[in-house]
């Protein structure tokens, strides 16, 4: 008799802190997949409130890192995840049902380096013009750092659900200890090095939590304000113009 290979086994990585009000339909989103992860894994930065707890009631790994800041909260989680693939997932974004095999069929092709789904805005209704702008903002090195886009760099960012190999994001060096706001597109960067950069069709549904407590012209001038401060090399502002809304 023949065997079947086995799939290659996903982490789904969801970095996190104080993010008890938006857990429960992430939770909720990630038992509806199918298939379902090989592991699901909350990396907290040391929350003061239950997400932690939450997590663990669902069944998922959690674990503290060291150091608080999604950058090193990443680092110290695909450092620690049991998966072949990693999907880094925002606690306030949700996933279709098919995530999964999207992700272990996108990553077949080894020249992608770094993939991620299609952002789509929403809370209690769509946010179109942010989603475009979400969209447009992919190709700011195009404009600013047209020797980086020719090499095949795109700005892809968090909310994307970006996924990747955990050999290839421990080969570039993870994200810089340096990088607080804007940590995806040092990734960016690094992966654009070993392969393909691409955002897939398949849409993944982020909160527009921010949009609703600065409102729209606020918010996609706080977005254009740090995507351009980060291009033009200002990344010591960064997380000044970049306020916490938990």
């Amino acid at each position: 008799m023949t065997g079947h290979a086995l799939p290659v086994r996903v982490t789904l990585m969801i970095p996190a802190l104080n993010e008890s009000k938006a857990l429960p339909a992430t939770i909720a989103n990630v038992a509806a997949l199918d298939p379902q992860p090989d592991e699901i894994l909350l990396v907290d930065g040391g929350s003061e409130d239950d997400t932690v707890a939450l997590a663990q009631a669902a069944g998922w790994r959690a674990i503290v890192s060291p150091t608080r800041g999604r950058g090193p909260q990443i680092n110290f989680g695909v450092e620690q995840s049991a998966g072949e693939l990693v999907c880094i997932l925002h606690a306030d974004s949700l996933l279709p049902p098919d995530a999964i095999a999207h992700i272990r069929a996108v990553l077949e092709d080894r020249r992608i380096a770094l993939a991620t789904f299609l952002p789509i805005i929403r809370g209690e209704k769509l946010r179109w013009f942010t989603t475009a702008h979400n969209w447009w903002k992919t190709y700011y090195p195009l404009v600013t750092h047209p020797h980086l886009f020719a090499r095949g760099v795109r700005l892809l960012f968090g909310d994307h659900a970006m996924f990747f190999r955990r050999t290839d994001y421990l080969r570039i060096g993870g994200i810089p200890a340096s990088a607080t706001i804007m940590e995806e597109a040092d990734l960016c960067i690094g992966f654009a090095r070993i392969g393909k950069l691409k955002m897939t069709r398949k849409p993944v549904i982020t909160s527009d939590r921010r949009i609703a407590a600065w409102g729209p012209l606020k918010a996609n001038y706080i977005y254009l304000k740090v995507g351009l401060a980060w291009t033009f090399g200002m990344r010591h502002r960064l997380k000044d113009m970049y306020p916490d809304i938990r």
